[in-house]
């Protein structure tokens, strides 16, 4: 299966990263530099990582995430995961990250409410 990383850019400060197909060693490396440059090139006040159709993730995609938080915290801009799978859901609650990465189990424009308060 292909995977494809699309970045959607909203005028409310906003960025939507959506992760389409495997989340792996293949490609963790372009999610971990795309993450830092959407944080370093647009500064947005909030940074959603749509896994709504992702596949799969295994460590690697699970390491890309954590540099993606890791960036955003840095520059002060909050970072969300949104939409997982119940694979992924499971993953995260396993590795404990669901509440590092402020898992949101709802949808997108209900996530940038919450967090922007807009």
């Amino acid at each position: 299966m292909e995977t494809s990383i699309r970045t959607n850019l909203a005028d409310n400060g906003v960025v939507t990263v959506s992760v389409v197909g495997e989340f792996d060693y293949s490609n963790s490396d372009e999610m971990a530099q795309g993450l830092h440059d959407v944080v370093t090139d647009h500064s947005p006040q909030l940074l959603l990582v749509d896994l709504t159709d992702a596949t799969f993730i295994d460590s690697t995609g699970l390491g890309a995430l954590i540099a993606g938080y890791r960036t955003a915290a840095a520059h002060g801009v909050d970072f969300r995961v949104v939409n997982p799978s119940d694979n992924f859901r499971r993953v995260l609650a396993v590795t404990g990250l669901s509440d590092f990465f402020g898992l949101v189990e709802v949808g997108i424009d209900t996530a940038q409410t919450q967090a922007t308060g807009s």
